[in-house]
């Protein structure tokens, strides 16, 4: 018994003693990175697709890299182990697709270790150069967790013959094990002189480098669908639209107006005529919150006529269509040359998801004044509900606009540029606004027959 304790504490001490004599190396090389940039160039060439792609190599974990004297990195022996990580860490999780086939794995025509103050990946051109050129001197003294992995993937695409159309392109780079929070930055070139560039974090799915404009327009769709739906101060604002008026016909007017404006704006910002100021998001986003107090106001009021509330819809429908914009930021990368089939689209998703809100609160209001509630107490009560969330909503708002500084813009050539695009921007609001005036009375004469019919013996 005393003999087996013996054993027990020997075993117990040479496992301590390891765990303490251990490299410090083997513990943090296989720590994940906290940030991680991956640069990407993709670009037909022939019948290959050159994809180049630089990623610090810190971020190859579960490798022991080759190291001479004092920890560097050992130049003359580490190129059988980057082809590896390579292989493991990046061919294998960018799959790449022509005309929505997937291609066949690709083949690694160069790699190399460069330093992290190289700038060749800027464009296209250098960093073709840089990787299939000559090495870093087998001398140069640098850790391994401080230098980029440089890697030229060829994938194969022989064409067939007698094709009338260009193939297509998309890439899922499943690249967010690299790092915790892992930034992909690619740049496809599908012909000379043309660079499209896309940006997005983590893992963004299929991105489709050259859609069709229907893929393109499928996509917005969905994406203005789920805007809708998962925007709050969208729904509360179409909210305080319905309350007093809980019918399509009378509904119609107003959400028609609110469509028109913000698909004004939508499209305005879109093409760069909003301005660009750090302080014009903050300010919309304050106005947005305004927007829903004023209308919640109304409602506990019980003023609201269709009249007025499709001409307040369309006034604040220009402020909710910057607010679009600010959500297609990011996204408006994936349409390709289809931006305005692609904001249509999202503008088309935005109405889909307002009629599915309608279609739902109607019924809902309509069941909760007539067993809940009295309507004019309820219209109080839920107005008063909403007036006080967004009345909060318009004060952290307007904490934050109060950090940014209002200066006036100087008067150059771009300013007077500028100057023009929002008289032309001004000129079709009045346009859309007077046309829009004209549903009601187009309306109205739609119903004066019937009525007039009405009243004949």
């Amino acid at each position: 018994m005393l003999n087996g304790c013996r054993v027990s504490v020997c075993l117990l001490a040479a496992l301590l003693a390891t765990l303490l004599c251990a490299p410090v190396q083997t513990a943090w090389a296989h720590d994940i990175p906290s940030d991680v940039t991956v640069q990407m160039f993709i670009k037909p060439s022939g019948h290959q697709l050159q994809v180049l792609v630089r990623v610090p190599l810190k971020a190859m974990r579960d490798f022991e890299f080759p190291e001479r004297a004092q920890g560097y990195l050992d130049l003359d022996q580490a190129d059988a182990d980057l082809r590896e990580a390579a292989t493991r860490w990046l061919a294998n999780d960018i799959q790449v697709y022509k005309d929505d086939k997937q291609l066949p794995p690709p083949e690694i025509a160069a790699e190399r270790v460069s330093l992290e103050s190289d700038r060749s990946f800027e464009s296209y051109e250098t960093a073709y150069a840089h990787v299939t050129g000559q090495k870093l001197d087998r001398d140069t003294n640098v850790y391994w967790d401080q230098t980029m992995l440089d890697v030229l993937f060829d994938y194969p695409i022989l064409s067939e013959q007698m094709r009338s159309t260009q193939p297509r392109f998309s890439i899922h780079p499943q690249l967010e094990r690299l790092g915790l929070r892992v930034l992909l930055v690619v740049r496809f070139l599908p012909e000379p002189g043309v660079v499209r560039a896309f940006e997005f974090p983590g893992d963004p799915g299929l991105v489709r480098l050259d859609p069709h404009w229907y893929q393109a327009a499928l996509q917005f769709v969905e994406l203005g669908f789920l805007h809708i739906l998962t925007g709050t101060d969208h729904l509360l604002f179409l909210f305080c639209l319905v309350i007093p008026f809980r019918r399509f016909a009378a509904l119609i007017p107003i959400v028609t107006a609110f469509t028109v404006a913000h698909s004004i704006t939508l499209i305005a910002s879109a093409y760069n005529v909003a301005p660009n100021a750090l302080w014009f998001p903050p300010l919309i986003e304050t106005l947005i919150a305004t927007s829903i107090v004023y209308m919640a106001l109304e409602n506990i009021v019980g003023g609201a006529s269709v009249q007025r509330r499709w001409m307040i819809a369309f006034g604040f429908g220009l402020v909710h269509g910057f607010g679009f914009s600010f959500a297609l930021r990011q996204t408006l990368q994936f349409a390709g040359t289809h931006m305005l089939a692609s904001l249509l689209s999202f503008n088309i998703g935005v109405e889909l998801g307002q009629l599915l809100v309608l279609a739902l609160m109607i019924p809902a209001l309509e069941l909760f004044f007539r067993y809940a509630v009295a309507e004019r107490m309820g219209t109080i009560i839920l107005s008063a509900i909403v007036a006080h969330t967004a009345w909060h909503w318009t004060l952290d708002r307007a904490d934050v606009l109060r950090q940014y500084r209002f200066q006036w813009p100087a008067f150059t050539a771009t300013f007077l540029a500028s100057l023009a695009d929002w008289l032309l921007l001004i000129v079709v609001l009045a346009s859309g606004f007077w046309l829009t005036s004209l549903i009601p009375k187009y309306i109205a004469r739609r119903r004066l027959p019937d009525e007039d019919n009405a009243f004949q013996p």
